[in-house]
């Protein structure tokens, strides 16, 4: 079916101009004034509104067996929450841990997916030991459209590689092309400080950021770094959380490193003092690296304007209340996560467009571009062009609202951000083409998302 968009005002990266767009097919064919529709075309009258590309949420977890449980979402409840954010398209951490045949863990995680997502996917591999069979099998992997490997540096035993595997798997990402993306902490001094702190019967969750402190982190950032140096790879920090760490992926930057920044929702605009609530409170703000002394989110700001921090996700991973208190005895046994996927847009319009933190042109970049340029989507995805696929977030700036629990569609029965305000919000969201979200609500197709096939572009 054909799709007329009229009177908006389409903004993608350097670009503002009132215009209509035809789609056809699902894929925008033309853009201009006046544009004339067939009796059969659905329109979408846009006056008063911007039209944003689809945003693309580059981190989040929907399955994921950790910590004794499992994260709460379904492919059906997280797409359908993070299409009602504006998200159409996000990429997955696949995530089987160092007992798993990695192939089988990444048919595991595609066969979750597969006619479930109501909007388009995609998957980083998470690359968890480096054995025999290791290389063929991610070769097998890339080849089947996953262009982008994960490595966790930390949650030593269960996710986390050693030296030797993280040069084999970098090494083997030049050759291939894929860019790394890198859980940057220092999984050794995290377990003796946990042991420490236990030992002195600190079990709180207030305890779980003195467990893994901002030098911890920046250690882990130097030391990805310093093996992308010498292996020639292509590397990205996931979630990057404080200046200390963000310092260390600068500076090695300056010095011609290829590596890019994330950095996710709650480390903007959640600091530490909520982690240290008591009891469940305190829990459900529990994530890895953790909430950080407030001073941060200036610097992280600050970054993200200038370019610096490359895209901003969610690092999305619902855990209820009662998984929470798997840990209330110990800090070390509290689930990690903390859920975003259905809010991050529109906290990041909030408190960057409207606060004056960013203008219109670096927030589309770093919740849309910047990521389907790193991850071997654009321009099908992330910008509005003649030929990329019809994925649009129809933005209305004069809504108001504040973030409830009680609103969301995420299976998740807590929302780190209740109460906070919201300026603007989705009004009309598509995928393909497709009609999927109108005012808050999903009226679309379930199952409607695919996976999306992705070329190694980082040699």
């Amino acid at each position: 079916m054909a799709l007329l968009i009229r009177n908006g005002e389409i903004v993608t990266v350097g670009s503002r101009v009132q215009a209509d767009i035809y789609v056809e097919n699902e894929t925008i064919t033309r853009i201009g004034k006046g544009i004339e529709a067939p009796p059969n075309a659905e329109i979408i009258d846009a006056t008063g509104k911007l039209v944003f590309p689809g945003f693309i949420d580059p981190h989040v977890h929907i399955y994921l067996p950790f910590m004794a449980t499992f994260a709460k979402d379904t492919h059906e409840s997280g797409s359908i929450a993070a299409l009602i954010g504006g998200t159409t398209t996000y990429i997955e951490m696949c995530c089987p841990n160092r007992n798993d045949d990695a192939l089988e863990g990444y048919q595991l995680w595609k066969s979750k997916a597969d006619g479930k997502s109501a909007c388009d996917y995609a998957f980083h591999m998470s690359v968890t030991k480096f054995v025999e069979e290791t290389e063929s099998q991610l070769q097998q992997i890339v080849a089947d459209g996953t262009a982008s490997f994960k490595l966790f540096l930390a949650y030593k035993n269960f996710f986390g590689v050693d030296d030797a595997e993280m040069y084999q798997t970098l090494e083997l990402a030049k050759r291939l092309g894929v860019i790394v993306t890198a859980h940057c902490e220092n999984a050794e001094l995290v377990a003796r400080l946990q042991q420490k702190l236990l030992a002195e019967g600190r079990t709180g969750p207030e305890w779980h950021e003195p467990s893994r402190p901002e030098s911890v982190e920046a250690e882990g950032t130097v030391h990805f770094a310093t093996f992308l140096e010498n292996t020639g790879a292509t590397g990205y920090v996931v979630h990057l959380s404080c200046e200390k760490a963000l310092r260390a992926a600068l500076e090695a930057k300056s010095r011609s490193v290829k590596i890019h920044v994330e950095s996710v929702l709650p480390h903007f605009l959640l600091d530490k003092t909520y982690a240290e609530r008591p009891g469940v409170q305190g829990m459900k703000h529990v994530m890895s690296p953790p909430l950080r002394a407030k001073h941060n989110q200036a610097v992280l700001w600050n970054a993200l304007a200038l370019g610096s921090i490359d895209t901003v996700g969610t690092d999305h991973c619902p855990f209820d209340t009662e998984q929470k208190l798997l840990g209330k005895d110990s800090f070390v046994n509290i689930p990690n996560g903390i859920p975003g996927i259905e809010d991050r847009v529109n906290l990041l319009y909030t408190h960057g467009v409207k606060r004056g933190r960013l203008d219109l042109d670096r927030f589309v970049d770093a919740a849309s571009t910047r990521a389907a340029k790193l991850f071997g989507l654009f321009p099908r995805k992330g910008t509005i062009a003649v030929g990329s696929d019809a994925d649009f977030v129809v933005y209305d700036p004069n809504y108001r609202g504040v973030v409830s629990a009680k609103l969301q569609h995420v299976n998740n029965d807590y929302n780190a951000f209740e109460g906070m305000e919201i300026e603007g919000r989705p009004s009309v969201v598509t995928v393909r083409g497709i009609v999927q979200v109108r005012d808050g609500k999903f009226v679309g197709e379930r199952g409607r998302g695919k996976m999306l096939k992705r070329e190694p572009s980082h040699f």
